[in-house]
């Protein structure tokens, strides 16, 4: 059998560090070992089809082998003698006085420092988009799949869908897949083998910009560029959206927002709340507020009559005029079941006005059940 210069190398590392050698006993005294779990760099000293050694001074020889040996298979076959290698330490000491190590765990906890970091200083990251859910978008970096929630797309990106089907987000989601996003990531959590990813955090400081040209009162004409439920999405400027609320849509009461607004429709709003880089947008505000009309006509104890427009938990809503109405309240009824057996929506009714505070715009109401007409 040849003895190769590796096999010197190791045999005399080896012989250093046996028991009963002076010199092994010397650098124990004054050594600590590595623990387990510590990052280490070594040069490669042998590479065999069962094992890797790498040369360690003062502790001898560190190997890769058994499972370790397995699970980095493609890290190793490209591996050369003199190469220098970063790699986990499994075990101090084995049997054979060897430093265990892995390839692997080694990678892993590098990438997942890296991670943090990246975390740390907000770096911006150009990703490929592997695969949407209900939920989001599913990006690739270093080998780890991650998530970008839909809510932190970008107003470019986010599934604006008129009903808010989640089947149809889901189709909008997946004609991302492909293409890459800049986006930086927000929360790594290695334990859990968890990254989160934002794109909207990218845009901030140029949003921020945006957002300072503009102040309270502003009034801003745009493009209503997405409905959902709770409002509409208005396209104020470039890398500038603001939110209408159902709330502000109209001084009447608003059901459902794609009643109202189409996208693609132009209209003007006015700015009623800047925080965190969010404009809040309103456009009843611009109408004449028909409780200041109100105020002269009606007062506490008039007779008026009602149409039932909404049923809620704490009872029926009639409109007096556009814009104005009033609460019915359940309790007048004994019951949910009573008070819709005696008011039918759309249906007109007399009632007694109790209640009367225009400038709050609020206004109960008593059902005059014996002068129903």
């Amino acid at each position: 059998m040849t003895t190769t210069d590796n096999d010197v190398i190791i045999e005399g590392a080896e012989n250093i560090l046996n028991p009963d050698n002076a010199m092994a006993k010397y650098i124990t005294e004054i050594v600590a070992r590595p623990e387990p779990g510590a990052i280490v760099e070594a040069p490669v000293i042998k590479v065999d089809k069962r094992a890797v050694f790498v040369d360690m001074p003062p502790y001898g020889v560190g190997i890769i082998y058994g499972r370790e040996y397995m699970n980095a298979r493609d890290l190793i076959k490209h591996m050369n003698i003199g190469d220098v290698i970063t790699a986990k330490v499994v075990e101090s000491e084995n049997a054979e006085g060897h430093v265990e190590l892995s390839l692997k765990e080694a990678r892993q906890s590098l990438i997942w420092a890296d991670a943090e970091e990246l975390v740390r200083k907000k770096t911006v990251l150009d990703l490929p988009v592997k695969d949407a859910n209900k939920g989001g978008l599913i990006l690739e970096w270093q080998g780890i799949m991650g998530f970008l929630p839909a809510s932190q797309l970008s107003g470019e990106h986010y599934p604006r869908v008129e009903d808010g089907d989640k089947d149809k987000i889901l189709d909008e989601l997946k004609k991302l897949t492909g293409e890459k996003l800049s986006v930086v990531m927000i929360t790594a959590v290695p334990k859990e083998g968890k990254l989160i990813f934002s794109e909207k955090e990218h845009n901030q400081k140029e949003k921020e910009e945006i957002v300072s040209k503009y102040r309270l009162g502003n009034i801003v004409e745009g493009e209503i560029t997405g409905i959902v439920d709770f409002g509409a999405f208005m396209k104020i400027e470039d890398g500038l959206e603001g939110l209408i609320h159902i709330s502000e849509m109209d001084w009447g009461l608003v059901d459902d927002p794609r009643k109202l607004f189409k996208v693609g429709e132009h209209l003007k709003a006015q700015i009623i709340e800047i925080k965190d880089n969010k404009v809040s947008l309103s456009v009843k505000v611009l109408k004449e507020n028909p409780w200041k009309g109100a105020e002269k006509k009606y007062k506490k104890g008039d007779a008026i009559r009602g149409i039932i427009i909404k049923f809620n938990k704490y009872g029926a809503l009639a409109s007096i005029e556009e814009g104005v109405a009033g609460l019915v309240h359940v309790s007048e009824f004994g019951s949910e079941e009573k008070l819709r057996a005696a008011l039918e929506l759309g249906k007109t009714y007399p009632f007694t006005i109790t209640l009367f505070e225009p400038k709050d715009q609020r206004m109960t109401l008593s059902f005059s059940q014996e002068k129903k007409a």
